[in-house]
This record gives C-alpha cells, structure tokens and sequence, in this order.
C-alpha cells in the first residue's frame, strides 16, 4: 500500500515517507490485510470515527524524536458502538522495534559492535519472548472484529552457517590437527571428507528433512578469511564445489555470509527470473544499521541477521518477516527482515545463556509456540561445525524438528 495515496486525514501529519511508514505499520499490524487496514486512522482527530471503525493516537514522536516506547498495557476505550481508540501509540511503539531505532540512542556494544540483548529495554526486563507487536496486531484485529490468524507457519527455514567447511582438509588445519597429535582424525578426513567432524551437511539434511514443509538454507562465508573471519575455505576448490551442487540437488537454497568487517560482498549469486532473492547473513550476527544499508544499496533482498546473539527470543518483537525501516533516514526500504529466534550458540556458549540441554529446550519450545501461535516465520541457526561430542546440540537439534 502507498501512503501517498490515502487520503490525508487518515494518517497524522508527515512528509511522504512518514506516510508511507505509517501506512505499512497499519497494514502490518491488520497481518497485510488491505481491507481491514484501511478502517484504521492514525490521527488525533478523533472525529475520524465517523468513517474509521478504530482510531490510534499519535504520540506525535514518529518522525519527530526516538524516545523508548511507553510499554504498558495499551489502553482502549469504546466510545461508539463497534469503535474504538486505541490510546497507546503503538504504532510508534512498532516502527522502534521493527527499525532498530532503539540502536540510534542507546550507544552501548560489546568487544564485536553488537547490539546486545542486556542493553535493550526489553532484554534487560527479560521480555524476549513475547512478541508485543503481534500482541499489537491481535489487539487490533480484536476491536476490527476480524479473525485471529489460525495457528500455523508461515515459513519455517532451517538455516546454516558454513563458518568451517572441514576442519583438516587444509594446510593449516592439516598442521594444527598434527600438532595437536590428531593425525589419525587428519588422515580420515583426507581418506574420505565425510569422515571430516565440521562436515556434519549429510547428517544436517536428513534431519531437516524430517520437517517436509521447511526450507534449508546454508549461508556461504565470502570474505578474505583474515581476523575474524578466519577461516575462509577455497569456493574455487573441489571440496566446495561438490558440496554446493550436492545442497542445490537436495533442494537447499544457498545464501551469502558476509563479514565481519564492513566489506560486503557484492552480489555473485545467479539472481534469475524465477530466483530473484539474495539472502544473507552477517558473520558475528554484526548487523549495524551502516551495514543494512549497504545490503540496501547493493540490492540484496533478505537478511536472516536480525537476533540477538546472546539472547533467545524476538528481538523485532514480531514473529513475522518485515521490510527494514531506516529510522535515521526515515526511509521504508525494499529489504526483508526475517528475524532470527533461535541460534545454537547462543543457548549454550560459556558468554551467553548457560543453559543445559533439556533447559534449552524448554526455552525452543516457548518461542515455537509463539511463533506457530502467531502464524509466523520461524527461524533457526545451527551451525555444522558446532555438533561435536562435547556439545548437546547433536542431540538437541532433532528434537527441536520434532516440536515443529
């Protein structure tokens, strides 16, 4: 929908790209449908009930000044048969989540840049797993009287980041594993690749087949392999290039992880007629609003990089993918957000959250349901190289699956 084009007392006063944000909130918030959202004012003007059947009120902060949302209970009241106003702002309360205008104000990063969940408003309060803007969406339907959306998936991807193709089948890793007196393992992986312990992509794909209705997508590190981005593998090598046409037989869609640094990769993907979209995702999760609109200027369409790295649970507090609002520019940008929920890392790593297996899955349960709850998008992010005897995530993967 085009804000320019709605009538002008619908939505408070703005410039063109106000208007045309405001216009996708409302649309979003009515779960894209056109019809319902356009029987939704946002204006102070509360006359508008003669031909608006609910009515949200302005903070007067959108576009003006980023200040942290009033997040309690939004208020409602019913002055009309069948119409009501919704006193919150939360549809000013929807573009700070959804921008990540909360990361213009609050400067705080870690050692890697990153916005962190214990700096948010809402981690710090531990209020990651319910996601308010479709609590937001719910409510808004509710007084529309339109139905709740059924329970269900909207899209699951199963995502994996190829951080480490093998970890002997090179030179360096060929010495390390020697040094380390790990030669018998060394001379497995050469023998046979499968025999590698990083090259987990047989067993990662008969697992995520189990779920018929989800899309496997495995994210291929493109960087120059130096600091963090160490290690890179040859994708001009033999080893890769198997493993890249064995993905797509199987059905997988491959995407572009880009570095850790503030180089993005221009787009090598085939972008054909019928497979328009580039996906991708940061190394680190390092997603800085400087970097989303690179990806914006060099056309990529879907970023899987919006989670928190140290927190389970909705950090665009919505389970559902969304277009990138740049809250500095105040701009409706073409690129997809899908937020990611769940990365193996983050639940068991010693820096993050700690968790035994069977606490960990008790948490994956929570925001599946969630997300089934709110037919939304589910996105996890396990890697190959993680599924080691000395980590439960070998275990706790399939089980997961079996929760879908």
């Amino acid at each position: 929908m085009n804000g320019k084009s709605l009538a002008n007392d619908r939505i408070a006063s703005g410039d063109g790209n106000i208007q045309e944000i405001v216009s996708y909130i409302l649309s979003f918030l009515c779960y894209e449908r056109e019809q319902a959202a356009m029987r939704v004012a946002y204006s102070a003007d509360q006359q508008l009930l003669d031909r608006y059947d609910v009515l949200i009120l302005p903070s007067g902060h959108l576009g003006k000044d980023i200040v942290l949302p009033d997040l309690a209970k939004p208020v409602v009241s019913n002055p009309f048969k069948h119409k009501y106003i919704i006193h919150t702002d939360i549809v000013y309360n929807a573009f700070f989540f959804l921008s990540r205008a909360e990361e213009v104000i609050n400067t705080q990063r870690d050692e890697h840049g990153r916005f962190l969940a214990r700096y948010s408003v809402l981690g710090r309060g531990s209020n990651l797993l319910l996601p308010l803007i479709d609590e937001y969406a719910r409510l808004v339907l509710k007084c529309l009287n339109e139905p709740m959306p059924l329970p269900g998936y909207d899209h699951i991807y199963l995502t994996h980041d190829i951080d480490s193709l093998t970890r002997y089948r090179s030179l360096r890793g060929t010495l390390g594993g020697i040094r380390r007196g790990e030669w018998q393992q060394v001379l497995a992986s050469w023998r046979d690749i499968h025999n590698d312990p990083d090259y987990t992509f047989p067993w990662l794909m008969e697992q995520d087949k189990q779920v018929s209705e989800a899309q496997p997508v495995y994210f291929v590190k493109m960087t120059r392999g130096a600091g963090f981005d160490y290690p890179q593998y040859n994708l001009a090598g033999r080893d890769y290039k198997r493993l890249n046409r064995w993905l797509l037989d199987q059905g997988a869609f491959t995407g572009i992880h880009n570095s850790y640094y503030d180089n993005i990769q221009q787009i090598t993907l085939d972008r054909s007629v019928e497979n328009p979209v580039v996906f991708q995702r940061f190394h680190y999760l390092r997603c800085s609003l400087r970097k989303m609109r690179a990806l914006v200027r060099l056309g990529y369409t879907d970023d899987f990089s919006v989670g928190f790295a140290d927190r389970a649970g909705f950090r665009l507090q919505t389970t559902r993918a969304v277009r990138w609002i740049d809250p500095e520019q105040m701009t409706l940008t073409p690129l997809r957000l899908h937020p990611l929920m769940i990365m193996d890392t983050t639940l068991s790593a010693g820096k993050y959250m700690h968790l035994s297996e069977d606490e960990a899955y008790y948490l994956c349960q929570q925001i599946i349901d969630k997300v089934r709850m709110h037919h939304g998008e589910l996105n996890l992010l396990w890697h190959n190289s993680n599924l080691t005897p000395d980590s439960y995530h070998h275990s706790l993967y399939p089980k997961i699956l079996k929760l879908i």
